[in-house]
């Protein structure tokens, strides 16, 4: 504002002094009279000296001459240049009025600044704050975390408890889960300690250290939560298992429950769990059942049934017949006509001393061993015949099948209604050894019963195909009462 009114003064007072020379100098007063008016004191010659250092010097006064002869100068650059040459200095040019515009500029420029660094700093705090909340919800989930874990991740070492076989009893696991904890809490009191320092520096211009702040946070959360994740579901398979367990010991004690109740309100004579027998009522070709089960390859056998057959004399067919592939008649055990019952181990054949005509239940055993062909015959727990040299050495082949009524003569197929067997099958066992006169005597007597080690007298092991029929039956209740 000043140097713009030192500029107008200028102006004002240069402009009629170039307008009008006679104002200038009233009354036609020469260069000597004007200097003397305009400086006040001091000889002509300063007024020439003053002339001619601003470039125009006029002819020289010679002595005696009148003043009046001599040619002055014109007035108005003189007393123009005298007038305005104090006052140059204190005018204001154009490149300084575009200084003052643009120190204007950079003033609010750096108002504008300051505002944005005052709201920058405010942001911060603000963030700051939040992450401190952060830090507090984190580290109270982790403390809810640490309360709900089981007391093997709280102390030193781990513990056994009545879940064993569980997966919170794994040294590898909880020391992985007791290190990831402590891990996740020094990061947190590292980053509250952190805080306060990072408070501090709210004015300076650093964008980056909250965003890092809260990408490292949001990092820590993620890790926190996968691990409660983990957690939960540990417990919910742990409660998971455990209820199967709990459902099984239930059903046991249910069976163990039934079973007491059973033996104490009925006989003391064997029950068997699975009583059930396999009728074939006719001679035909397609009344069969079959066994589920593949047998293993034998060195020894023991298979003990009981049979009641009804063919009325004329044979009794076969009540069983086990083929491979290869070999249809790897072991079986017939009655064909008038001939006696006969013994079949790889095509090889032993009559045993058995009979079955009479239409009543008996208890039948036939065991044997590679070794030498050793073999014996049961029949009402009593040995009937025994022999050597039935197939000698000779191990029974694995992964063929077993028919219950007929005789195969290929692999699981082509039967002859001839060699059928007509009547009633029940508790056919298989052990792979065999077994002794004792053994056998007491399963005819119903009181020692056994289940076959190799193959178990079980509803679900036995398939009736043909008309053959599935009923309930307990043979040692049937043969009392009958």
């Amino acid at each position: 504002m000043l140097a713009f009114l030192g500029a107008v003064i200028c102006i004002i007072a240069s402009v009629p002094l170039a307008a009008s020379p006679a104002r200038a100098l009233p009354g036609g007063t020469d260069n000597a009279s004007a200097a003397s008016a305009a400086g006040g004191s001091g000889p002509q010659r300063s007024l020439s000296a003053l002339h001619s250092a601003g470039g125009s010097a006029g002819p020289s006064v010679l002595p005696g001459e009148p003043a009046a002869s001599v040619f002055p100068p014109p007035p108005v650059p003189l007393l123009s240049r005298f007038l305005c040459t104090p006052l140059a200095a204190a005018c204001p040019s154009g490149a300084e009025q575009g200084d003052a515009a643009g120190e204007r500029a950079e003033l609010l420029l750096l108002q504008s600044t300051a505002e944005q660094l005052r709201q920058t700093a405010l942001q911060q705090e603000a963030r700051i704050r939040a992450d401190r909340d952060t830090i507090r919800e984190l580290t109270g989930k982790l403390g809810r975390c640490e309360s709900g874990l089981p007391r093997g991740l709280q102390d030193a070492g781990p513990r056994r408890d009545t879940m064993a076989d569980g997966a919170w009893d794994s040294p590898a696991l909880l020391l992985e889960l007791e290190d990831a904890v402590r891990a996740l809490r020094d990061r947190i009191e590292r980053i509250e300690q952190e805080l306060p320092a990072r408070g501090n520096i709210s004015s300076a211009p650093a964008p980056a250290m909250p965003t890092a702040l809260h990408s490292k946070m949001d990092e820590l959360e993620g890790q926190l939560l996968a691990k409660v994740l983990a957690l939960e579901k540990e417990r919910a398979a742990l409660s998971h298992g455990s209820h199967q367990q709990r459902q099984e010991v239930e059903k046991e004690l249910n069976a163990l429950q039934g079973r007491v109740a059973e033996l104490e309100h009925g006989s003391s004579a064997y029950s068997p769990p699975d009583a059930f027998k396999v009728s074939i009522p006719i001679r035909n070709n397609y009344m069969y059942a079959r066994v589920r089960k593949a047998l293993p390859e034998l060195y020894a056998f023991t298979a003990c049934m009981w049979l009641r057959s009804r063919s009325g004399g004329s044979g009794q067919g076969t009540p069983f017949s086990y083929s491979v592939p290869g070999q249809a008649n790897e072991i079986v055990l017939l009655e064909a006509g008038l001939e006696p019952m006969e013994l079949l181990i790889n095509d090889k054949v032993a009559q045993l001393p058995l009979s079955l005509k009479d239409s009543n239940w008996h208890h039948i055993c036939i065991s044997w061993t590679t070794r030498d062909g050793l073999w014996s015959a049961y029949q009402d727990g009593e040995l009937r015949g025994s022999g050597e040299n039935l197939a000698a050495w000779h191990p029974i082949k694995p992964h063929g099948i077993l028919i219950l009524g007929q005789e195969q003569d290929t692999l699981g197929g082509r039967f002859d209604a001839t060699q059928a067997f007509v009547g009633d099958i029940a508790q056919f066992n298989l052990w792979d050894h065999a077994l002794t006169p004792a053994q056998v005597l007491g399963m005819a007597n119903c009181t020692g019963p056994l289940m076959g080690n190799v193959l178990p007298w079980e509803d679900k092991l036995v398939e009736a195909f043909g008309g053959a029929k599935k009923a309930a039956f307990d043979v040692c209740k049937g043969r009392a009462k009958a």
